[in-house]
Order: C-alpha cells, then structure tokens, then sequence
C-alpha cells in the first residue's frame, strides 16, 4: 500500500462516486469549439489526471452516434483511451468484466444523445 502511494497511484473510486460520475454521461454536453490541438491536449490531461468526473467528460464531448459526423483519428485515439480507462474503473467498483464495463458505458452514452 505504501508503494503504491508513494507511486502516487490514488486510490480506486467509491461505488457512490462511480454511481454519480455515470449519471453524468448523461448530462447535455456544451458545444467544444476552439482549435482542435489544443482540446486534445486538454483532453489527454483530463485522461491522465485519473479523475472520473474529468474522464466522463471526455467522454461525453466524444462520443459520436452513428447519425453524426465522423471522427478524426485523434479523436477516437482519444475517446478510446477514456473509454478504456473509465471502463477499468467501473469494472473493478462494480466486479464485472471489462467488456461489460465498456457495453454499459455506451449503452449509457447512446440514451444521452438520443
């Protein structure tokens, strides 16, 4: 545990904070605008600061429905990572698999833009 912190790994998020940061997702989202390099760089900032609330927002300004315009590489780069790293914290909070973690994610994040 010691390691661990001195790492500065933090530690896993409460099921409630789970439970709160995935109703989020399903928040309107604000229209992004601005030059594109410089939201990624924002973006991978709000990946790598390991905060939930910051990936679900990520998420959120990302995600695509199929009736909307394609992405560009960078950014399903992008929306993939935080996909990827909220999807490993809700399976370890709430014991399931991390495919199921990744489905519900998206199952979450269609009925926000329908």
């Amino acid at each position: 545990m010691m390691k661990a912190k001195n790492a500065g790994l933090r530690n896993i998020s409460s099921s409630a904070d789970v439970t709160s940061t995935l109703a989020l997702l399903t928040k309107k989202m604000r229209a992004t605008k601005g030059i594109w390099a410089r939201r990624a760089q924002e973006y991978e900032t709000k990946i790598n600061s390991g905060n939930i609330v910051s990936l679900s927002e990520v998420l959120r300004e990302l995600h695509r429905n199929e009736n909307q315009g394609e992405q560009s590489y960078s950014e399903r780069q992008i929306y993939q990572n935080a996909l990827e790293r909220f999807a490993d914290e809700v399976a370890i909070v709430e014991s399931i698999q991390f495919e199921d973690a990744c489905e519900k994610l998206k199952t979450i994040l269609q009925t926000q833009a329908a």
